[in-house]
């Protein structure tokens, strides 16, 4: 195929794709209800003209400037003949979204200032202490699938070991395409892959085991049905990672066959790479359809019927809203930094999911470690080169 076709395909699909996304990021889909731009408002205002005048006007100016950002970096990458100018086009879109986003925030803030929108609303926080004394549980049978992909792994690997050649390629992408990098056969080489697959499922069990432990963003009006809503949330949640990570597992079964075979096949490398990731995607979409905190997720009422997530349950209504804490948050609500707060991991206001506390202690030893490790790490790639 014309590598100029090629060109604009790839940088016309990675714009678009992230266009659309991050033209659809305002929306309450994506983000907790209450929180409209990283911005804590009370329920009743969650769409209240304000909001609704941001996010016409953030869509309204993303838009021509997703198209004239995708429609340059298509004219560019055709001359220059080369897929990067699309990673650099991304980029930019990224500042724009994030340069309208932010303005956004601004508006959103000044205008809850101005109309005393907590004024006459009674703040409060609630809690699930049983989520400390009965905790949801890791299920540790959805880690036997990434388990046995590593023993597979390391076992075909143990048996091709005596026969591999002098030396291993290895694909990654350059902004000419995919290039083979060629190091020296050693046991750390060969089983590269293998401990990639082990330090994946390390983290992502470890992940999952904080996020059971995470602080739980219950809703203050309806305690009861919230609270068993997040436990719903967590399991699916935990049994989706652990999914995903026995995906990226097999993947890397696939590449380490490649690269013990010596195949550089571009079919078999797309084959090898996008369909795991296609079907991790599969798997991850249960998590958007949740909602921000599986506040989409069906409950039970008391009398065993069944009820919508935000609506239904069995307790009645509190008469509170939750409280407003913009001043821990920065950055446009994605940043949380509360040096009081015991938690490492809160609900993120932007997006799906969790967030680090960075005002944590804990957090910034943990952080310090990882990087320890990290650098440990490219050393030790470095002089194994």
């Amino acid at each position: 195929m014309n590598t100029v076709l090629v060109s604009l395909l790839v940088n016309s699909g990675i714009l678009l794709a992230l266009g659309a996304a991050l033209y659809a990021a305002p929306s309450p889909l994506l983000n907790p209800h209450a929180v409209p731009f990283g911005v804590r408002v009370p329920p009743d205002k969650a769409d209240a003209p304000e909001v609704s005048e941001q996010r016409r006007r953030y869509r309204a100016l993303l838009l021509p400037a997703t198209l004239i950002v995708t429609v340059a970096a298509l004219a560019i990458g055709a001359v220059l003949d080369s897929v990067a100018v699309g990673g650099v086009a991304a980029v930019v879109l990224c500042v724009i979204a994030a340069t309208l986003w932010l303005s956004a925030h601004r508006a959103l803030a000044r205008a809850k200032e101005r109309g005393n929108w907590y004024e006459n609303v009674r703040q409060g926080v609630v809690m699930d202490t049983s989520l400390r004394t009965d905790p949801v549980r890791l299920p540790w049978a959805w880690t036997i699938p990434s388990v046995v992909v590593i023993v597979v792994t390391a076992v075909a690997g143990a048996i091709v070991y005596p026969r591999l050649p002098e030396m291993l390629a290895l694909p990654e992408r350059s902004s000419s395409g995919t290039v083979y990098r060629e190091i020296t056969t050693t046991f750390w080489t060969a089983y590269s892959l293998v401990f990639a697959q082990i330090l994946l499922t390390a983290a992502v069990i470890g992940t999952v085991a904080a996020v059971l432990r995470a602080r739980a963003d219950l809703d203050v009006s309806r305690p009861r049905s919230s609270a068993a809503q997040h436990r719903r949330y967590l399991s699916v949640t935990a049994r989706s990672l652990l999914g995903v990570a026995a995906l990226l597992n097999l993947m890397l079964l696939g590449l380490s066959g490649m690269m013990w075979s010596d195949s550089r096949s571009g079919a078999v490398l797309t084959l090898v790479i996008g369909v795991p990731t296609l079907a991790a995607v599969a798997v991850s979409v249960p998590l958007v359809r949740m909602g921000p905190g599986g506040s989409r997720l069906a409950l039970e009422n008391g009398d065993g019927s069944g009820g919508t997530g935000g609506s239904g349950g069995s307790d009645e209504g509190t008469g509170l809203v939750p409280r407003d804490d913009d001043r821990h948050w920065y950055g446009a609500g994605v940043v949380y930094v509360n040096a009081d707060d015991p938690a490492i991991l809160v609900p993120r206001r932007v997006g799906v999911g969790w967030t680090v506390n960075v005002g944590n202690p804990r957090f910034l030893i943990i952080s310090a470690a990882v990087l320890a490790i990290a650098a440990g790490a490219t050393v030790v790639s470095v002089t194994v080169r």
